[in-house]
């Protein structure tokens, strides 16, 4: 498959680095574009083959995808109308906040496209993404499944709950990091030097989703197996919600959950 990515930034790289690594493309077959020449010229060292003009990087390719911001996507699409293959070429998005019914307006009804909401770690092959579609075969479903399933894990949802999944997939990587680093503090209070408190709880941290992905089990259920009557665990989860844990995270996904439903449109 020939593929290309518009907006070659950390998704796009990502994206690119996961097609050669699942095997869909060879690094010639994945063309990269944008704005900072010499950001191109570091990517050709690299392999892939580059081009400054959206509309010739596309002409030749199978696959198609978007990683520009949301407030430059409606140039780009404008830009590339006239090039774009409705029949032949498949058009994979991460732009936040951007429904398919904006790819079609601009493209044409008939265009082949899947929404996609990965994270950042992709990087490190333990993204979650959220995968939805307009007009795409199963074949195509398929195959963009199976890429981002090398870089982590993969869900189809319907397309009204992707604002949801950016809160809770993309965003909730910062949320999680943020916890990790509250934790790390926390080690470095109770008297452990920083480096060694950050290794501790990004262990632990890692130690708590494997619980719950391979064991299929519920966290109030992995919790009680460490609580103990009159013990340091519940005393401490305790005083965690009287401070607001579980209230601030639920507030803040949904608030970034509103946020990104309106971030194209603003």
């Amino acid at each position: 498959m020939k593929a290309t990515i518009l907006g070659a930034g950390n998704i796009g790289m990502a994206l690119a680095e996961g097609l050669v690594q699942s095997g869909t493309c060879k690094k010639q077959e994945v063309t990269l574009t944008k704005r900072n020449l010499k950001s191109l010229i570091e990517l050709q060292k690299k392999g892939f083959k580059t081009n400054q003009s959206n509309i010739e990087a596309i002409k030749d390719a199978d696959t198609i995808f978007v990683c520009v911001l949301p407030q430059q996507l409606n140039e780009l699409l404008q830009e590339i109308q006239p090039a774009i293959d409705a029949k032949k070429q498949l058009i994979v998005s991460v732009v936040t906040g951007a429904h398919t019914s904006v790819f079609k307006e601009i493209l044409g009804d008939r265009i082949r496209i899947i929404r996609a909401m990965p994270n950042t770690a992709m990087k490190v092959r333990e993204s979650m993404t959220c995968l939805s579609s307009a007009n795409a075969t199963q074949k195509d479903m398929s195959m963009v499944q199976e890429l981002f399933n090398t870089m982590g894990q993969s869900i189809v949802i319907e397309e009204g709950m992707m604002s949801a999944a950016t809160a809770l997939c993309a965003c909730g990587i910062a949320f999680f990091l943020r916890i990790i680093r509250a934790a790390s503090q926390g080690g470095v209070e109770i008297g452990f030097h920083a480096g060694d408190a950050l290794r501790i709880a990004s262990q632990t941290a890692l130690g708590a989703a494997k619980l719950l992905t391979e064991n299929k089990s519920h966290p109030e259920q992995e919790i009680d197996k460490v609580t103990s009557p009159k013990g340091c665990t519940i005393a401490g989860l305790n005083e965690m919600e009287h401070q607001g844990l579980s209230s601030a995270m639920i507030k803040g996904i949904k608030l970034s959950a509103d946020i990104a439903n309106n971030l194209y449109k603003s």
